[in-house]
C-alpha cells in the first residue's frame, strides 16, 4: 500500500512547477492515533520551503489532484499543519486478507531488492576457541539480516572470514603443545597469554589418542596448531548449525596474501602517494581522509595490522560483483572500519557499496551479576553452554530483541522462564493458541464454501486485519535499517491485536458464516506469526 500511496502522490505533484530533484522523499507513516487514519504523508510540509507556500495549501492542492482507486482508499483528509491522512477501504482489507491466505508461507515477500546480489559477512571468529556469548549476537544479527534481505528479493550469500595464521594461532599451537606434554606427565608451562580453556586439554587428549607420545620431542608447533584449528572449526560449525545458521562460503585471510592482493594494495597506495615508510613501518595517509594522524599498515616487525588484509579482502568482495557488501562488526571495530572504507575508496571502489552494522557487546547476567568472558582466561561462557541453559530459540530471540547499537544485557533468569513473561514464549504461545482454536473449529465444522470476509466488521477485527497487512512493510523496514528487532516489535503488536480480537469476538458459538470468517482471520494471523518467527530463525510450534 505504501508504494501505491507514493505513486498517486507523485502523480499529483506533477501539477507543481518543480523538478524531479526538488521533490523530497515521499514518506508514508502510520499515524500515532488510529482515529487519524491508516497512513499519513508529510510531503506538503517538506515541500513548503521549495514552493514558498503554506503547507496546508500545498496539501489541499495535492489532495485535489489525487487519482486513487476507491476500492483501496475510501477517504483522504488533511490534518494539522498539512498532513495528508488516508483511510483504507474495507474491501481492500478483505481482498488483502485473502491474499495472506492464498500466499501462505510466501506472504511478506517483496521485490524491493530483486536483482541485487548481497554478501553478508558475519561471525568471522578466528579458530582459536569455541564461539562464546559475545560471538552469538554477531552470528544471529548477520543471519537474520540475511533472511530479511532474502524476503525482499535479494540474492544473498553468507560468508565467514577467518585467519588461521599469525600470533594468535601461534599461541594457540603453543598452548596445545604445553597441555599435550602436561597430559603425558612432562613439565611444561603455558606460554604468556596462552589459552587456558578446558577445550585446549581436550585437543591435547585427542592428539595423544592419535599419536600417543610421538610428538613429545617435536618443537614444531604445526601439528598442534593444525589439530586445534580442525577441531575448533568443527565445533564452531556445529554450534552454528545448532542455531540454524548455514554459511555459503568461508574465506581465509591467507588468500589475499597468496593471490597478491596485499602487495597490489600497497603498490597502488604508493603510486597514489597514500603509503610511505617511517620508523621501519609502512603508513597509510589517513590524514588525507580527515583523520588526525596517519595509520600503520605494516608494523616495523613486518607484520601487517588488521587494516591491510581487511582492505584487500573488501576489494576481493567487490571484485566478485556484489551490489552490496554488509559487514557485521562488534563495537571494537568502530575506529578501524573507517580506514578500510577510505582504503577501498582510494583504490577506486565505491565505498557506498559497503555497509557496516556495528553492534554493542553483550553482558551475560547470571544470579543478578555480570559474568565476564575471556577465551584465553577460560572464564568465558560458550554459545553452546548458553543454548544448553535456555534453548536455541530463546538464545536467538534475546540476541535480536534490542537494536544492534544498544548494549544487550542477556538475563539468563528471564530467558529460562517458561511462561508468557518470556518474550519469545509469548509469541510462540500466541501461535500455538491459534492452532488450538483452529483444531477445535475443524472438529466441529467442515466448511465447503468460501468464507464471507465482509462479515468482519468489528473494530477489533478491522484492527487485526490492518496489523496483518503491515507485515511486508515491516520486513522491508527491518531489512533496510538492518534492525531485526523492528520485526519483533511488530510481532508483539500483532499478538496483542489478536488477543484483543479473541477477547472481543468469539469464534466458536457464533453463526457458522461468522465462525468461518473469523477462523480465516485467525488462520491468517497464525501464518504471519509463523512467517515472522521463521525470518527470526525461531520455531513456530503448533502446541506447547
Amino acid at each position: 500500500m505504501k508504494d501505491y500511496l507514493r505513486s498517486i502522490i507523485k502523480n499529483s505533484l506533477q501539477q507543481f512547477d518543480i523538478s524531479e530533484e526538488e521533490i523530497p522523499e515521499i514518506q508514508i507513516e502510520k499515524p500515532n492515533q488510529p482515529d487519524h487514519g491508516d497512513a499519513a504523508a508529510n510531503i506538503a510540509l517538506n515541500l513548503a520551503s521549495v514552493l514558498k507556500t503554506n503547507p496546508r495549501e500545498i496539501a489541499t492542492q495535492i489532495v485535489e489532484g489525487l487519482e486513487y482507486n476507491p476500492k483501496k482508499i475510501k477517504a483522504v483528509e488533511i490534518a494539522g499543519p498539512g498532513f495528508i491522512n488516508f483511510r483504507y477501504a474495507d474491501n481492500y482489507l478483505f481482498n488483502e486478507l485473502e491474499t495472506i491466505l492464498s500466499q501462505g508461507t510466501k506472504f511478506g515477500t517483496t521485490t524491493g531488492q530483486a536483482g541485487k546480489r548481497i554478501l553478508v559477512e558475519f561471525v568471522s571468529a578466528n579458530p582459536t576457541g569455541p564461539l562464546t556469548v559475545g560471538h552469538g549476537r554477531n552470528a544471529v544479527l548477520g543471519d537474520t539480516i540475511a533472511n530479511l534481505l532474502e524476503w525482499t528479493g535479494a540474492e544473498v550469500s553468507r560468508e565467514y572470514y577467518f585467519n588461521n595464521a599469525g600470533r594468535q594461532m601461534r599461541i594457540l599451537g603453543q598452548s596445545v603443545r604445553a597441555r599435550y606434554l602436561q597430559e603425558l606427565g612432562h613439565d611444561a608451562d603455558l606460554p604468556e597469554d596462552g589459552y587456558k580453556g578446558a577445550y585446549i586439554k581436550n585437543i591435547a587428549r585427542t592428539l595423544i589418542e592419535e599419536h600417543e607420545d610421538a610428538l613429545v620431542n617435536t618443537d614444531d608447533i604445526t601439528p598442534f596448531k593444525e589439530k586445534a584449528e580442525q577441531l575448533i572449526f568443527n565445533d564452531i560449525q556445529q554450534t552454528l548449525n545448532r542455531m540454524n545458521i548455514k554459511m555459503d562460503s568461508f574465506f581465509n585471510e591467507k588468500e589475499v596474501y597468496e593471490d597478491g592482493t596485499i602487495d597490489d594494495v600497497i603498490k597502488k597506495f604508493r603510486e597514489k602517494d597514500l603509503a610511505y615508510d617511517k620508523d621501519g613501518a609502512t603508513w597509510f595517509r589517513t590524514t588525507e581522509f580527515g583523520k588526525d594522524q596517519d595509520t600503520v599498515l605494516i608494523k616495523s616487525s613486518g607484520e601487517p595490522t588488521y587494516r591491510l588484509p581487511d582492505i584487500a579482502y573488501h576489494t576481493n568482495k567487490l571484485d566478485r560483483g556484489y551490489d552490496q557488501c554488509i559487514d557485521v562488526f562488534g563495537a571494537d571495530h568502530i575506529d578501524t572500519y573507517p580506514d578500510v572504507l577510505s582504503g577501498i575508496e582510494a583504490l577506486g571502489y565505491d565505498s557506498q557499496k559497503v555497509d557496516v552494522v556495528v553492534y554493542q557487546f553483550v553482558t551475560l547476567v547470571k544470579d543478578g551479576k555480570p559474568f565476564k568472558m575471556s577465551t584465553r582466561k577460560a572464564n568465558f561462557v560458550t554459545l553452546d553452554e548458553l543454548m544448553d541453559e535456555v534453548g536455541a530459540d530463546v538464545t536467538r530471540f534475546f540476541f535480536e530483541m534490542r537494536a544492534p547499537n544498544t548494549h544487550l544485557e542477556f538475563d539468563v533468569g528471564r530467558a529460562k522462564e517458561a511462561g508468557e513473561k518470556n518474550p519469545v514464549f509469548y509469541l510462540q504461545y500466541a501461535h500455538a493458541r491459534i492452532h488450538s482454536i483452529l483444531n477445535k473449529v475443524e472438529e466441529k465444522y467442515n466448511f465447503e464454501e468460501k468464507a464471507d470476509l465482509t462479515l468482519l466488521t468489528h473494530e477489533s477485527e478491522i484492527s487485526l486485519m490492518k496489523s496483518l497487512l503491515r507485515f511486508p512493510e515491516m520486513i522491508e523496514s527491518a531489512a533496510e535499517s538492518r534492525e531485526p528487532h523492528r520485526l519483533i516489535n511488530y510481532l508483539n503488536d500483532l499478538a496483542s491485536h489478536f488477543t484483543s480480537f479473541y477477547h472481543d469476538c468469539r469464534i466458536l458459538g457464533e453463526k457458522e458464516e461468522l465462525v468461518q470468517a473469523r477462523t480465516a482471520l485467525a488462520r491468517a494471523t497464525a501464518q504471519v506469526l509463523a512467517n515472522g518467527l521463521g525470518i527470526l530463525g525461531i520455531s513456530a510450534p503448533e502446541q506447547m
